[in-house]
């Protein structure tokens, strides 16, 4: 399977999406390296399992808020929410 990008704003959303992915596998395997459900790590972060799982397969949470209480039901320290943050950097970009 090839993908053909025709012009820049394609590849950005191309390029962007990679990240948002990757964000996604970061969450995920993040969550089950802690033995955590995705019921419980969602309750921990005080929103829905719905959600959490959204995140997981690549929705991007919009606020630093919920970022930070995903990183917190995931027990992240400051420099592992930060080195995470900046990894996955390009996927907030529009």
């Amino acid at each position: 399977m090839s993908i053909t990008i025709n012009n820049q704003e394609g590849f950005s959303q191309v390029y962007q999406q990679v990240w948002v992915r990757r964000f996604g596998l970061f969450i995920h395997n993040s969550r089950k390296k802690s033995g955590y459900s995705p019921e419980k790590v969602a309750r921990m972060a005080g929103m829905g399992t719905s959600a959490w799982l959204a995140a997981e397969a690549g929705w991007i949470p919009a606020t630093l808020v919920q970022l930070r209480s995903m990183a917190g039901a995931l027990r992240f320290s400051d420099l592992q929410f930060e080195t995470a943050l900046q990894l996955c950097r390009d996927a907030w970009q529009a």
